[in-house]
């Protein structure tokens, strides 16, 4: 890319160690990408939409902070014994696939959904399936296409 794009990491740190290591995948993808990135943390997944809605709206022409041109989100959700897991899952996908579409925004998903934490693993490990990393390249890859539409940067 032409310019180095700044990359907002939003993640949820209910499992923190599960939090530590999708952080470290998708770092790892933005810095070979030479994009630059903050972080901000959340308590747990379904704070995540409204996190990125606050950056979106906190990046007005008169704040004087850099806007952000992409959104990587990370974190986990875990079933357990209630329907918690289900509403938690679809609304926090529903309310980022909205934010996406509303506000033309580069959003990466890396929120995992599984039933236990050896699953979780498997996903979030840089060694393995590094879902970090994909969410990261999932986001450079919508700014890439945001540019050939001429809509990045803006």
């Amino acid at each position: 890319m032409a310019d180095a794009p700044h990359i907002l990491i939003v993640e949820a740190r209910f499992y923190e160690d599960l939090a530590d290591e999708l952080v470290r995948g998708a770092v790892a993808t933005i810095e070979s990408a030479g994009a630059t990135y903050e972080r901000i943390a959340v308590p747990g997944a379904f704070e995540i939409p409204a996190a990125v809605r606050y950056a979106v709206k906190s990046m007005d022409f008169y704040s004087g902070r850099r806007r952000f041109d992409g959104y990587v989100t990370l974190g986990c959700v875990i079933r357990g014994e209630t329907t918690h897991y289900d509403y938690v899952c679809g609304e926090s996908a529903r309310a980022l696939q909205d934010l996406a579409v509303a506000h033309t925004l580069a959003i990466g998903y890396g929120i995992i959904t599984v039933e236990n934490r050896e699953q979780a693993w498997a996903r979030a490990s840089v060694k393995h399936k590094n879902k970090g990393g994909g969410a990261a390249q999932a986001c450079l890859d919508m700014l890439e296409l945001k540019r050939q539409f001429r809509l990045y940067p803006r």
